[in-house]
């Protein structure tokens, strides 16, 4: 079976939130990275279907669309 690719990304946490998470993870016998990976996936697929998120992403996509027009016109 191959090994799914994965990165690594550094967390800083306050002790009291990093505790709480040691505890979640401890109680339910998983690892604090897949108590964390499933938050973070859980968070991510929440800001997916927020229309507020969705008109930020807007945006800001055409904040960046912007900046790449003027780069190409300083040629």
């Amino acid at each position: 079976m191959a090994k799914e690719a994965t990165k690594n990304i550094l967390l800083r946490l306050d002790p009291e939130l990093a505790e709480r998470l040691q505890a979640v993870a401890e109680v339910e016998g998983r690892s604090v990275s897949d108590v964390a990976r499933e938050a973070i996936t859980s968070l991510v697929e929440h800001r997916r279907n927020d229309a507020r998120f969705s008109l930020l992403l807007e945006e800001n996509l055409a904040r960046h669309e912007q900046s790449l027009r003027r780069l190409r016109q300083d040629d």
